[in-house]
């Protein structure tokens, strides 16, 4: 039964590892294609319509990649996890098939009108195809996160006789406290993403002296979104989100933050350490007396609840996974917003075009954001363990007995090579879509 559970847990967080590599990108990118498109009906300068087309390019590729790396996740819910399908699908079949019906339909109807049919629709339909793709991506993160919203906070519901889970009320999914905080965090941590690889692009044509004057609206635009977003990650999102983990998985924040003990006086936030899983203390530790408290309670003194005071069968299963998790992902936070607002300042100097130190360090940080946000699930998931519905559903109460340990290897193996030629072949899609650039080739 082990390692049953254990395979069908690493079938499930690598293929939604390589699935969320796309999404991030296409939920950001949509509202810089929205902002061009805007700019030029607003402006007619053509270089604007260029941009917005361009970046739906990359869009697209990305956008397909996610279609064909989520397929395998939703069959997965039925093989690898077809007891957790069957206790939970009146509840998470609602917002999974709301997403596929409405949202995946609504993006992918109105981004083969946007890429095909400028002429056809005029520039102002063509912009509002550009703003229905953006509505459509925002849209479907919506209703996953509020599945796993449901999943970290369950409400509404009702357990019959049986095990199954049914609702009670519809709009209890939607009021959850827990969704709100957790879908603007994700949307701004894609806008992150987003931001960081179109200053990315333009620091590149800016670099190899090509392209230059796109190379300059793609930098200046992802610097300045990539300004606004990487603070509203860290706050009012991402504290918000934190003060959730506080309220309704109190172990979870314990191990988040690295807090064996309670400590009263006020609790420390800590900078660097290593958990001891044996002593049950950190090692090396670097700490800040009394911020955790302040920052959580807006009150120097206020007691933290350590994992001393919980049971250990309500401690997260991979304390040190989900503490390096955090700690990496708020670590990286920091980060962003520093170079961001470097690079801003230097915007403003009317340098930063000429500062190839700077540019060649944007580029350098691409890969990084996809970290911190895949970190950021990470975490999510990681604190919701060892459950699968927070408090009521263990994870190895929802596996499928019938598919074999030996099965569910077999088939990761495959994935992997799969999803290794489907990564190659990304790479050589993008690369061949900046090389070419924004401006249309003349015949």
């Amino acid at each position: 039964m082990e390692d049953m559970l254990f395979y069908d847990r690493m079938q499930f967080a690598f293929t939604i590892t390589f699935h969320y590599i796309f999404p991030q990108l296409t939920m950001g990118l949509s509202l810089l294609i929205v902002y061009f498109k805007w700019k030029f009906l607003r402006s007619k300068i053509e270089k604007y319509n260029y941009a917005a087309k361009f970046l739906m390019k990359i869009f697209a590729v990305n956008f397909t990649m996610g279609v064909i790396t989520g397929i395998p996740m939703e069959f997965q819910f039925g093989t690898n996890w077809a007891k957790f399908s069957e206790l939970t699908g009146g509840i998470i079949g609602q917002t999974l098939a709301m997403e596929g019906l409405f949202s995946f339909f609504l993006e992918s109807s109105f981004l083969v009108l946007f890429i095909f049919g400028e002429k056809l629709l005029g520039q102002k339909l063509h912009f509002l195809a550009g703003f229905l793709v953006f509505l459509g991506s925002w849209a479907s993160g919506l209703f996953i996160i509020a599945t796993n919203a449901w999943m970290q906070h369950p409400v509404g519901y009702e357990i019959l006789d049986n095990g199954k889970f049914v609702l009670e009320n519809f709009s209890s999914l939607f009021k959850n406290p827990w969704l709100l905080p957790a879908f603007l965090h994700n949307q701004m941590a894609s806008l992150v993403t987003s931001s960081f690889v179109v200053a990315s692009i333009g620091a590149f044509y800016i670099l190899r002296n090509k392209n230059v004057e796109y190379g300059k609206l793609f930098l200046k635009t992802g610097v300045v979104f990539g300004f606004i977003a990487s603070f509203l990650v860290a706050f009012p999102t991402g504290d918000w989100n934190a003060k959730n983990v506080v309220k309704y998985q109190p172990s979870s924040f314990a191990a988040m933050e690295g807090i064996f003990h309670s400590e009263k006086g006020g609790a420390e936030i800590i900078l660097i350490g290593q958990p001891n899983m044996v002593e049950k203390k950190l090692d090396n530790k670097i700490a800040v007396p009394n911020i955790l408290s302040f920052l959580t309670y807006q009150n120097w003194n206020t007691e933290i609840a350590g994992m001393d005071q919980f049971k250990k069968e309500e401690l997260p299963n991979n304390i040190p996974m989900l503490y390096y998790s955090y700690h990496i992902m708020v670590g990286l936070g920091t980060i962003f917003i520093g170079v961001m607002t470097l690079s801003l300042f230097f915007l403003y100097r009317k340098k930063i075009y000429h500062t190839k130190s700077l540019l060649w360090f944007i580029m350098f940080l691409v890969p990084f954001p996809y970290i911190a946000n895949l970190l950021g699930w990470y975490v999510a998931e990681l604190g919701r363990q060892p459950y699968l519905v927070y408090g009521l559903l263990k994870t190895n109460e929802g596996i499928s007995p019938t598919v074999s340990s030996g099965n569910t290897l077999f088939t990761l193996l495959g994935f992997m090579g799969l999803y290794f030629l489907l990564g190659v072949l990304f790479l050589i899609l993008i690369g061949k879509t900046i090389n070419d650039g924004p401006e249309p080739k003349k015949i």
